[in-house]
Formats: C-alpha cells, sequence, structure tokens
C-alpha cells in the first residue's frame, strides 16, 4: 500500500495508535485531574531521578485514590536547563526518564484502569537545542522566521549594555534579550536565554506543532495541559514599557500576554488536531489572563479550550505591583471573593479550573493552611474540601492528597530552581538583605513543591534507593503516602472520599455556587445548587474554634452532614480548621 509522504519536520506516524477510546463530550467536567512531576515522582533505577518505569507501579495508588487524569509534566528530550521545560525533541522521551516504550506502558496502563492521560504541551519556547532552533541561527535558512530575531537598538552596538531590542525582562531574571555572536542580532526569551520564543505568526510553525499533537494523540494521549498558552501571540511592534522603581527591565509578560491573535491561533489549534471532536481535555496555562479572556477561550461556541489556569489567586499574597517575592498578607475576605468572582463570571459560559499548587507554586498546606504539627492535616483535609466544592475541574498536585508542606531550605545552595537562584543573585545586586531573600524562597520558591514525593518511612521516602536530585523533605518519617493510606482519618481519604462525592453527586460538578458571608474574617461557607439539590459548605480558616453564625447562613434544620474533617460532628461550633458538607434539601 502507499503511504504518504511525512514533511521533514513533521513527526511520523505514531506506532502505536490508541486513539479509539470514548471520551463522553465534557466527561472531564466531572473528572480530578492528578498532577506527576516526573523526576519528583518515583525513581526505579537509583539515579536519584524520578522516571516512567517508577511511575508504573504507582498507578494502584492512583485508581484507590480515584483520580480520573493524570497531568504528565515534560519527559521530552531535554537539556533540563529548565527541568523538562525546555524542549529538543517533541516526538521522543529523554533518557534521564526512559524510553517511548516506556510511555506507551504507562499510557496502557492509565487506560486499563480507565484513566487518561493529559501531557504537558509547551509550545511558547522550545530549547535552544531543538533542531528548529540550530537552523534558525543561520540567518539564510528558511526557519529564520521561525523565532523572535531583532537587531540591536538603534544606535547602539550589537553585544554591549543596553544594546538589547526593547528593555523587557525576562520572568527568570535579566534581559529578555540574548545576544548570538554568530549572526550579530538578539533573541527573543521570555524565560531562560536557553528557551527562545517561537514565531507563531509564522503559519509553517504552527503547522507543524499541530502535527506534532495529532501524533500523540494517535498514540493514546487524552488531551494537553498547554504551558504558558496564552504568549503565543506577540504583539505587532516590540516596543519599550515601563520599568518599576528598584527593577532594571520593564516585564515582558505584559505586552505580550493574551495577545491580538491569541484566540485565532486557539481555534485554529482546536480545529487542526481535532480538540473537540475526540473530546480531549484541553487547559491552557494564562498568566494574566482576566475573566474576559477565559471566557472567550473556555466558551464551546468558540471551540477553543475546555479550561485555562488563571493566577489572579495565587498572585494575591504578594505587594501590589510587585513581584511573587514581594511577600503580603492574604486576608481571607480577598482569598475567597477573588474565586467567587471567577466562579461567578464563568458561571453560565465557560469552565473554571481549580488547583492550589502544582509545580510551579508552593504547597498548599504552608501557603493556605497551617503546616504545624498541630493543624497540617485538618488543614489540608479542609483546603481539599473548599477546594472540591467550587464549580469546576480540581487539580490534585502530588503529595497534596497526603499534605506534603513546604520544604525547610536555609542557604541558596541547596536550591536547584532557575527562577530561585537567578531571583537570588539578581535580589543581592539590587541591595536587598540576604535574609529577606531567602525568607521569600522559603515561602514561594518552585522546589518548595518538586522535593520527591514521600512514599514511605524509609531512607529518602522510599522515592529512591540513591541520593535524589533534591533533598527529600525531613518530615517524610511522619508525613508519607503509606501511612496515609493505612489511616482511615488520614489526608489521603478525604480527598477519596471528596473525589467520590463529584462522582456519585451532580450538584458538586454542575450545581451553582453562592458566596456567603463574604466580609468573614475566617469562615469560608457557601452554596451549591441544583434543582431541589442544595449544599452548603462551612469552612473554618482559623486555628481557632468557631461559632457559627447560624442567623446568617440558611436554615440548618435537618440538615445532613454528607461529609466532614472530623467525622460525625454536630452543633455549632467548628473546630479549628474543621470544614463541613452538608446537605440542606
Amino acid at each position: 500500500m502507499s503511504v504518504a509522504p511525512v514533511a521533514a519536520d513533521e513527526p511520523a506516524p505514531a506506532e502505536k495508535p490508541d486513539a479509539t477510546r470514548a471520551r463522553p463530550d465534557g466527561w472531564w467536567k466531572s473528572a480530578v485531574v492528578y498532577q506527576i512531576y516526573p523526576r519528583s515522582f518515583a525513581d526505579s533505577n537509583g539515579d536519584g531521578m524520578g522516571d516512567l518505569p517508577g511511575i508504573l507501579p504507582r498507578l494502584d495508588y492512583l485508581k484507590r485514590l480515584g483520580v480520573d487524569v493524570v497531568w504528565l509534566s515534560p519527559v521530552y528530550v531535554s537539556p533540563q536547563d529548565d527541568n523538562g521545560y525546555d524542549i529538543a525533541d517533541y516526538t521522543d522521551v529523554d533518557p534521564v526518564f526512559g524510553t517511548l516504550a516506556d510511555l506507551d506502558a504507562v499510557i496502557a496502563g492509565l487506560h486499563e484502569r480507565d484513566m487518561k492521560l493529559m501531557m504537558d504541551l509547551v509550545v511558547n519556547h522550545t530549547s535552544d537545542e531543538h533542531p528548529w532552533f540550530a537552523e534558525s541561527r543561520d540567518p539564510g535558512s528558511a526557519k529564520r522566521d521561525w523565532y523572535w530575531w531583532r537587531p540591536a537598538r538603534e544606535g547602539h552596538q550589537a553585544g554591549t549594555p543596553g544594546a538589547e531590542p526593547t528593555n523587557w525582562g525576562s520572568a527568570f531574571s535579566g534581559s529578555a534579550w540574548q545576544f548570538d555572536e554568530t549572526t550579530g542580532e538578539y533573541y527573543l526569551h521570555l524565560f531562560s536565554p536557553k528557551q527562545p520564543d517561537l514565531n507563531w505568526e509564522n503559519p509553517e510553525v504552527r503547522r507543524c506543532v499541530y502535527a506534532m499533537m495529532r501524533w500523540w494523540v494517535d498514540r493514546g494521549v487524552d488531551g494537553f495541559r498547554m504551558d504558558v498558552i496564552n504568549l503565543i501571540s506577540k504583539p505587532t511592534e516590540l516596543l519599550d514599557g515601563p520599568i518599576a522603581d528598584a527593577q532594571r527591565y520593564s516585564p515582558a509578560f505584559v505586552p505580550v500576554a493574551n495577545g491580538h491573535r491569541l484566540d485565532e491561533f486557539l481555534a485554529e489549534m482546536n480545529r487542526e488536531v481535532g480538540l473537540d471532536v475526540a473530546n480531549l481535555i484541553s487547559v491552557g496555562e494564562m498568566p494574566g489572563a482576566s475573566i474576559d479572556t477565559a471566557l472567550a477561550a473556555t466558551d464551546p461556541s468558540r471551540r477553543e479550550l475546555g479550561m485555562v489556569f488563571t493566577f489572579e489567586h495565587v498572585s494575591l499574597d504578594q505587594v501590589p505591583g510587585g513581584s511573587k517575592w514581594d511577600l503580603a498578607d492574604l486576608p481571607l475576605p480577598v482569598l475567597k471573593g477573588n474565586l467567587a468572582v471567577w466562579q461567578e463570571g464563568l458561571a453560565e459560559v465557560g469552565w473554571n479550573s481549580l488547583y492550589w499548587n502544582n509545580h510551579d507554586q508552593p504547597r498548599a498546606v504552608s501557603r493556605f493552611g497551617d503546616d504545624s504539627a498541630e493543624f497540617r492535616i485538618p488543614s489540608a483535609k479542609t483546603l481539599g474540601t473548599v477546594l472540591h466544592l467550587h464549580k469546576g475541574t480540581p487539580y490534585v498536585y502530588q503529595g497534596e492528597e497526603i499534605g506534603m508542606t513546604n520544604t525547610n531550605f536555609t542557604d541558596i545552595s541547596q536550591y536547584e530552581d532557575l527562577e530561585s537562584v537567578g531571583y537570588h543573585a539578581e535580589a543581592l545586586t539590587l541591595g536587598l538583605e540576604a535574609e529577606a531573600v531567602l525568607r521569600s524562597l522559603s515561602v514561594k520558591s518552585r522546589d518548595n513543591a518538586r522535593t520527591p514525593m514521600q512514599w514511605d518511612d524509609r531512607s529518602h521516602a522510599g522515592f529512591s534507593e540513591g541520593i535524589p536530585w533534591l533533598p527529600v523533605n525531613p518530615n517524610y518519617v511522619v508525613v508519607n503516602a503509606h501511612a496515609a493510606v493505612n489511616d482511615p482519618d488520614s489526608v489521603f481519604h478525604h480527598y477519596r472520599r471528596l473525589i467520590e462525592l463529584r462522582h456519585r453527586d451532580p450538584v458538586v460538578v454542575h450545581g451553582r455556587f453562592a458566596l456567603l458571608l463574604p466580609e468573614h474574617d475566617r469562615l469560608w461557607a457557601f452554596t451549591r445548587t441544583l434543582e431541589n439539590t442544595v449544599l452548603l459548605v462551612v469552612a473554618n480558616m482559623s486555628a481557632a474554634a468557631l461559632e457559627l453564625p447560624t442567623d446568617q447562613l440558611p436554615d440548618l434544620t435537618g440538615a445532613v452532614l454528607v461529609l466532614g474533617t472530623h467525622g460525625q460532628t454536630d452543633g455549632s461550633t467548628l473546630a479549628p480548621w474543621e470544614s463541613r458538607i452538608l446537605r440542606l434539601a
């Protein structure tokens, strides 16, 4: 038989297609997604790095938890400058994680257990070691326009300070422009210099991206989480931006995020890859996106994305106008009010994604709860209650289901995260006190979420028989999955019951959300209503007992406890960090 030719930049057809699995329309609305950060999940060969073969024996653990989808952070071929978010080959697995056959085995293992796989899609940028970029470095190449190359600023000598085409700063400190001595020009990188931005204005770039995505769908992948996807549409003109006091550069995200062709590109991607036709799960990570941006991207009639990751709620504990490292208190009314605004904004059209933490955010129980020995468990449970009872698709980050906490690093030498190390160096040059910088890192560094998964109380928490790439949190002796699974009152089993509730009760998926007592500084209360069914959630977000203001809540006469953090409690007093889900009708 004849075989259609494959363009040089397109992947060959998948050898093991599995794209025929039933995916009911909108199935992801009732699903719960579990994120695996592979380098920190489970190490099978003792080299200290988590890998794909390490995931396979843990699939039954995920099945017991009850999750429906596994979101796998990048395992593609990569120099690992930014832990795999700098991709050198989109259609092969980096040897540090295993082989393509290992990934096929993970896909098959998930499907056998009626779970699905969502791959991380990183197409705002590639690695500077990707063959596309290597060819782009030649000014005469047809791929020169696949990236953002620009000459030095007019009147400046290329390669000298201030000669960068704009005054934009990258997310990882320093200029967003890297000088290339070979060609005498600069290329744009919103992140690391080893992560040059792709030029989505070039239709050939888009064509190759869509072909790659179809290749993964044919291989059995059930959807995509799209890294910083709202940065792909750059402005027509690249111009200088304002620079805040005590800063060297203007944040590049401001002129770049949510560009004028974003919706066009997302609709084209959906159409060319068949996201809707195949009922694939799709979520776009969109830093700086507004409700209007999210509405446009998730409106089913526009056929773009299923949902987006927003960032407003994880930016509330920083000084307004400052960076993520400028710490500020977060009053409860501000946090619950922000989530409520998104609930209301996407109530009729679109869909919310729900998350407390991921590989880029510190641990939820340390950030929004209380990670002390006394209250870690109840506060982790209550954070789960609040999140999973909002309307949207919940995301559980590995270790969240057992209440893992921030790490306890005290010296910059302990950090591996590119962003953290870059911030430390730049902050010190700007005259910030070293103690204050380390304090910010201890609270917000991405390494807080990247310490190895704590499986049991053996050496290195059962993560590896070797020396882990990042030190295990010392509290693994107490906080580990083995202990949690064997304790019926653990955080794990509370999450399992929350997931069971979502699967069996349509009001949790489709019910209308209404925030109650928005100004209460300790109580988080809201209802979910679907036809004649009403659930009331009450959560004490503090370390002191709380008397319920029953005169300001719906009538509790005849209320039935559906699920609580403290068992079959009743009465009008909530224990510290206690939460209850009550059925009113």
